[in-house]
């Protein structure tokens, strides 16, 4: 039987325009009630984009960027134009 903790269930995330700032998509997506939290949240190691930590609050989100935090992965992805 497969341990689903080794891997987070994914939530696409539809961006309209790129780059979006990281704290942001924290905070839209409410795995932070708000910018400060989120902040707070990547200050503390708490996030990963694309497998790897971040610190930079502003770090500047493109799609196909998967954002792992709180158990949940995020997988940017772009809004279709048709």
């Amino acid at each position: 039987m497969p341990d689903d903790r080794k891997h987070p269930p994914v939530q696409d995330v539809v961006l309209n325009t790129e780059p979006v700032e990281l704290y942001k998509i924290l905070k839209f997506e409410a795995l932070a009630s708000s910018g400060g939290e989120a902040k707070q949240m990547i200050d503390e190691g708490l996030v990963r984009v694309n497998g790897e930590p971040e610190s930079r609050r502003r770090r500047k989100i493109l799609f196909e960027d998967i954002i792992d935090c709180d158990g949940v992965q995020l997988r940017m992805i772009r809004a279709d134009a048709g």
